[in-house]
């Protein structure tokens, strides 16, 4: 008797995921474009299962060595659904075999930005480093696109979602990973860190916060032991009224930096801004029990107590 052929889009998925554990990537994007046709044509709107689809069938194209319809699909994919791990990373290694090394460094990094635990994306982005640095010198960022700044919202939801179907090669947080947090940055590294800060610095004096927030992120990539580099990015943030990014990013640079003096002012600025007036207090007293006639912050002081009483 013949097998019952799928009948859902549910069916059709997990039918294709099978036969993709089995290594018959062919049949599995069949079964994945059948799931693909029948969703779009129920018209029912599921961007997330919509956006799986076709970056499983992206898998598929990569297996195979299809490389130009792997790439067609992981952009389907996170047009559907922004900032997804899984077609940000295949899209990259489709774009490094196809030497579109520029391309493939820019999704190497934007993962890293969303979870720098992922091993794949570390290695892709220092080997991409490597290879651009030999083919345009010391001049190469200036033949990268600009690199998407990932927003925090974007990265709490990739933190409580398991990876899907197929894995890729990363190694959890929790078993010691070697992260952009924990690693010891080479010489280069810190180099390259230092230099991109100078560039992020540049923009801030010309009043350009979003490009300067993505020359200090790059930056951190390289290393993220520099607490001025967080207290930057958080000044971009708050004039950009990103209040929570800039409460974070001051943490950090208090974590490497207890001293951190603009680290304390930009955070209490960031706390009044979301009403937090006893935080934003809280830090501006330990800011004046390190530079008792510091004015900026003896008159938020002020502005902060009047709100607190």
């Amino acid at each position: 008797m013949a097998p019952i052929p799928p009948a859902s889009v549910e069916e059709l998925r997990t039918t294709g995921n099978q036969s993709f554990r089995n290594g018959q990537f062919a049949e599995a994007a069949t079964l994945y474009s059948r799931a693909l046709r029948m969703l779009q044509e129920q018209g029912s709107s599921d961007p997330e299962k919509e956006s799986v689809l076709y970056s499983n069938r992206a898998a598929c194209h990569l297996k195979d060595g299809n490389c130009i319809d792997c790439i067609k699909d992981c952009t389907s994919a996170l047009a559907l659904v922004p900032f997804s791990l899984k077609p940000l990373l295949r899209r990259a290694s489709a774009y490094e075999a196809l030497e579109k090394y520029p391309l493939a460094y820019v999704d190497y990094v934007t993962v890293l930005q969303i979870d720098d635990s992922v091993m794949s994306a570390l290695e892709g982005s220092s080997r991409m480093t490597r290879t651009l640095m030999d083919s345009f010198g010391p001049e190469w960022r200036l033949k990268l696109p600009s690199i998407p700044l990932v927003p925090v919202s974007s990265q709490k939801r990739w933190e409580c979602l398991p990876l899907e179907n197929h894995k890729e090669p990363s190694k959890s947080k929790s078993k010691g990973t070697t992260s952009a947090k924990s690693r010891v940055p080479s010489a280069g590294d810190v180099e390259r860190a230092r230099a991109l800060k100078e560039e992020g610095n540049e923009l801030v004096k010309k009043g350009n916060h979003k490009q300067a927030i993505e020359k200090y992120s790059e930056s951190l990539w390289f290393s993220n032991l520099e607490s001025a580099t967080y207290s930057n990015r958080a000044l971009c943030h708050l004039e950009l009224k990103q209040f929570q990014e800039a409460v974070k990013d001051c943490t950090e640079a208090l974590r490497l930096d207890g001293k951190n003096v603009k680290a304390f002012y930009r955070r209490a600025q960031a706390y009044k801004a979301l009403k937090d007036f006893r935080s934003s207090f809280a830090d501006i007293d330990s800011l004046l029990q390190i530079e008792p006639r510091n004015g900026p912050a003896q008159k938020l002081r002020q502005e902060v107590n009047r709100s607190l009483n």
